[in-house]
């Protein structure tokens, strides 16, 4: 008898938690509150265009709310002579100025090696984004840590070619995980599935030494200028994200 109640509590108190779960890429009533807003509302690419240029990727498709970079099944042609895919880092149309918080949700697949960009300034002189914009890596963290001879082996929640993410918590891949970015008082955190892997101050000397031995010593934010936009990164291999929000601070 006590384990038929058991179970009907279990199934019951189950069925009331996926009631009251939270519907993805919505706020709740606490972040509205609180000032959160969307950039990701599962049903297009409103709000994000291609990086140095207009519109957005074909490569780039909503499916089932969520953000889905769909490598195999896009092809492009990068030169005369040259096939390979459409280059498609996006970003938001709307920059970020001042202390903020970000998050979202994000999936991976075997051989996904991606990332999120912060302070992102588009400017002709800057082909790449990564050539002017803070890299947040997430990707196969087993695939890549097996050369040992990479300084910085793409681990998820690595500042790439700055920092490594000092603890490592992904979750097994096909499963969503989460990552959080907080600036505050030139204080920037990184969190991946609740773990703090990244605390720096951006006016220490560590940080700055760190800067300018990367690519990132010409970038605008080596000079201190921590705004610009958001990115997602298109390197050739699959990714999903979805529950992508902002708050200022």
């Amino acid at each position: 008898m006590f384990s038929r109640l058991a179970a009907a509590c279990l199934i019951a108190g189950s069925s009331l938690l996926s009631a009251y779960a939270q519907t993805p890429n919505t706020l709740s009533a606490q972040e509205k509150k609180a000032g959160w807003q969307l950039l990701f509302d599962g049903r297009d690419l409103k709000g994000w265009h291609r990086y140095n240029g207009k519109g957005t990727p074909a490569s780039w498709k909503v499916e089932q709310g969520a953000l889905h970079l769909d490598v195999p099944k896009t092809p492009r042609v990068d030169s005369p002579g040259t096939t390979s895919r459409d280059p498609g880092d996006i970003l938001t149309d709307t920059p970020v100025a001042g202390d903020f918080a970000f998050k979202a949700d994000f999936k991976l697949e075997r051989y996904t090696n991606s990332g999120v960009f912060f302070f992102v300034q588009e400017n002709a002189k800057y082909p790449k984004i990564f050539d002017t914009a803070l890299e947040v890596q997430i990707g196969d963290d087993d695939l890549y840590q097996r050369d040992v001879q990479l300084p910085h082996p793409h681990n998820s929640g690595d500042l790439f070619a700055i920092a490594d993410a000092r603890i490592k918590e992904p979750k097994p891949l096909g499963e969503w995980n989460q990552l959080e970015v907080t600036m505050r008082k030139n204080k920037l955190v990184v969190m991946v599935n609740g773990y703090t892997v990244q605390e720096h101050d951006l006016t220490s000397a560590d940080w700055k030494r760190r800067v300018a031995g990367s690519k990132l010593s010409k970038a605008p934010l080596a000079s201190g200028k921590f705004n610009g936009r958001i990115g997602l990164q298109d390197w050739n291999t699959s990714v999903w994200f979805r529950n992508i929000k902002l708050r200022n601070l």
